[in-house]
């Protein structure tokens, strides 16, 4: 064999190569690649997004139809229900799922679609509560095959009659590019959206959801404070709030709660008077009626505050600001559980602040397998509008320390953390309200090293998502040569590798490489970064020669920085194994003190990332060279071991028992040979797809095994 490389590959980076008909053994990377076990969202059976109404006003005819929708037998349509932010979509959603449920014997799903990241992981849990296997569950998620198609496949063979709820599809955008929204006969499809343009609902039942009527909106302030007042009290403090749900869920709510001093609705009227109207922009609603129903008054919500105050509890408007820092996605209760919260809310007092919250209904306990709340958009926008400037940086520095504490420093290879991959929207709400440039720098440090963290469990198009988009919001705010920005831009060319993307992969890292060159010199650990990483979509590309040059650049350089036994320069003298010509590769094996995994596991530990990889590069090496004696035990030693570590769907995993299978082979063991690269073949096909070029080539490669059985002298 000559090492040249003479094919693509994309993901782990295989490319199979062949000498003649005497073996092929399978080329791999082994970075940053994620584990078999699947870890979703495990909600989508419950509704979220707050609270369901105690009754739903003045939506009847609405609900007839929507009800008729979900009637046996009824399926293959979408209805939208779109509206400005407050308006009751949820509700109405939330009463349509309780009655599919409940009463019209279908299965219900629940999807967050707010972001990219939220509506994937929803999706991906919908299929696997349709049946999709773990390993193509893991595909879809990393970005080797189409996550909707997936979807869309288990739903289509469901035997249960099911409504899906896409909620908040507020960048409808985000459906189209996917392929997310589409009807099917086997269930009934519900989208809640402040768009309305029919361009983003081609084949869809529009529904406009707007203010209440005025008598059915004093009607929802009495049915929260029955003995605030009479109904034309309500009405009249109803037609101050806009007759907008949302707002009036707050003032009763506030009604509601009053226990030492219970308010009457006409003091709660007299406290709006003359108070400052501040226009709350709902941003991408389009303007339904002729009047502009969006401005409210924030009185509502600062009110309840004010009562809150009045109890002893003034911590809970502190806590509110510092809410308004983050999202309206579920947000995890961990993350209040730190000392660094005390800068805003006194940590013994932040229980007592949440509870004052949660019983004026300006938030919501929610579970999606873990414990969250969840604050209405429109809510936080309105506060976050009404935050003095020079306390955003104080709040933001804080949320800021709040993330950076449950987002790991060095993220391992491991299972998906869903408290993890919850933070993602927080953290980009974060870095679009943080203005000092210090605050910025640090939160983009935790969006970099969250990217790393989505990367490392194989959720390579959330980790490109987040690093990009962070990228977008922080280059404005820093400059584009800040170091974490470049940083940012790295990350997703290392996710767009992953995702078989080389070109654009090679594209941004060799322009971050420059960057990193000019800015920090040959010799920083960010430019060896870049060597190292440039390297990989370069192999793939067809340009073996720079790549070799640019990983030899990173091994010689992190030897120097950072010491010749740490993990980062062991892990670049690992993947010279794979890359260098068969020459020097010779002469780096058997000129080698101590052979590379021996190293490793002594200073590493020999079940450490970097030690497994190794091996696995190791006895590739000795195929290469032809060794295939001595490359045996290696291989199937360090299959075993990925396969104890990681389980039996991890791609190295995989990858070590193809790369056994063919050593096998060459040694003339066919029969175990081809038992193993079958099994190999079947977990390919489950978790990539039976059109995959790597799934085919190992069906491939078993036919080709099973020949030679079959011409195999009978004894």
């Amino acid at each position: 064999m000559t090492g040249a490389m003479d094919g693509r590959a994309d993901h782990n980076g295989r490319v199979y190569q062949a000498s003649g008909d005497q073996h092929i053994v399978e080329h791999h990377h082994h970075g940053d690649v994620g584990p078999g076990a699947w870890a979703g969202t495990e909600s989508v059976r419950q509704p979220t997004g707050g609270r369901a109404p105690l009754v739903l006003r003045d939506r009847s005819e609405l609900m007839r139809t929507l009800q008729a929708a979900v009637a046996p037998g009824v399926g293959d349509q979408v209805y939208v229900l779109h509206g400005m932010g407050g308006c009751g979509k949820t509700a109405v959603a939330r009463s349509l799922f309780q009655f599919a449920t409940t009463e019209s014997d279908r299965i219900g799903f629940w999807v967050n679609a707010a972001d990219r990241a939220s509506l994937r992981s929803g999706m991906l849990a919908v299929a696997a509560d349709r049946g999709a296997a773990e390993g193509q569950l893991n595909a879809a998620r990393s970005g080797l095959r189409a996550p909707a198609d997936l979807v869309w496949e288990r739903l289509e063979a469901s035997e249960s009659s099911w409504l899906l709820v896409l909620d908040n599809a507020d960048s409808p955008e985000i459906l189209q590019d996917g392929g997310w929204l589409r009807a099917n006969p086997r269930g009934t499809v519900l989208v809640t959206t402040r768009r309305a343009a029919a361009q983003w609902w081609p084949h869809a039942e529009l529904h406009h959801v707007g203010v209440l009527p005025r008598e059915a909106a004093a009607q929802v302030l009495c049915d929260l404070a029955p003995t605030s007042g009479t109904l034309e009290e309500a009405a009249e403090i109803a037609d101050r709030l806009g007759r907008l749900p949302l707002a009036l869920t707050l003032a009763g709510g506030f009604l509601s709660h009053q226990v030492i001093d219970p308010w009457t609705m006409e003091k709660y009227g007299e406290h709006l008077e003359g108070q400052e109207r501040v226009g709350l922009i709902d941003q991408g609603a389009a303007a339904l009626v002729q009047r502009d129903d969006r401005h409210l008054i924030t009185r509502t919500w600062q009110l309840s505050l004010d009562a809150l105050a009045a109890q002893g509890v003034q911590e809970s408007a502190s806590l509110l600001r510092l809410l308004a820092c983050f999202g309206p996605e579920p947000l995890p209760l961990t993350l209040l559980n730190n000392p660094q919260i005390n800068s805003v809310v006194p940590r013994p007092r932040a229980e007592v602040a949440l509870r004052g919250l949660l019983d004026q209904s300006l938030t919501t306990m929610i579970d999606v397998s873990t414990r969250c709340i969840q604050t209405h958009a429109v809510l936080l926008a309105s506060v976050m509008a009404g935050i003095p400037h020079e306390e955003v940086r104080q709040l933001t520095s804080t949320a800021t320390l709040l993330l950076d504490a449950v987002v790991p420093t060095i993220p391992e290879r491991g299972p998906q953390d869903l408290g993890l991959s919850l933070l993602a929207p927080h953290i980009l709400a974060l870095l679009h309200h943080a203005a000092d440039a210090s605050v910025v720098a640090s939160a983009l440090d935790v969006a970099v090293r969250l990217a790393c963290a989505f990367h490392r469990t194989g959720d390579y198009l959330s980790a490109r998502e987040l690093a990009s988009t962070a990228a977008t919001i922080t280059e404005p705010k820093l400059g584009p040569e800040h170091r974490l920005v470049l940083s940012a831009h790295a990350r997703a060319g290392r996710a767009l590798f992953r995702l078989g993307r080389f070109e654009e992969s090679e594209a941004i890292l060799r322009r971050v490489l420059a960057d990193r060159e000019r800015l920090f010199g040959p010799d920083h650990p960010d430019t060896l970064d870049s060597y190292f990483g440039l390297n990989h979509p370069l192999q793939q590309l067809g340009h073996a020669a720079e790549g070799v040059t640019l990983l030899q650049r990173a091994t010689d350089g992190r030897e120097r920085v950072l010491g010749k036994e740490h993990p980062l320069t062991l892990q670049s003298r690992a993947h010279l194994l794979e890359f260098l010509p068969i020459t020097d590769l010779a002469v780096e094996v058997d000129g080698a003190m101590m052979p590379l995994p021996q190293e490793c596991a002594l200073h590493l530990g020999p079940d450490h990332a970097v030690t497994l990889g190794s091996r696995l590069s190791y006895a590739f090496s000795l195929v290469r060279l032809g060794r295939f004696e001595a490359a045996v035990e290696d291989a199937r030693q360090v299959a075993q071991d990925y396969e104890r570590c990681h389980g039996p769907n991890y791609a190295l995993t995989l990858s070590a028992q193809f790369l056994y299978a063919r050593v096998l082979a060459a040694l003339g063991e066919l029969e175990p040979a081809v038992e193993l690269m079958a099994l190999v073949a079947h977990r390919r096909e489950q978790s990539l797809g039976d059109q995959h070029p790597y799934t085919a080539r190992s069906y491939e490669l078993l036919e080709e095994l099973r020949a030679k059985v079959a011409e195999r002298p009978a004894d």
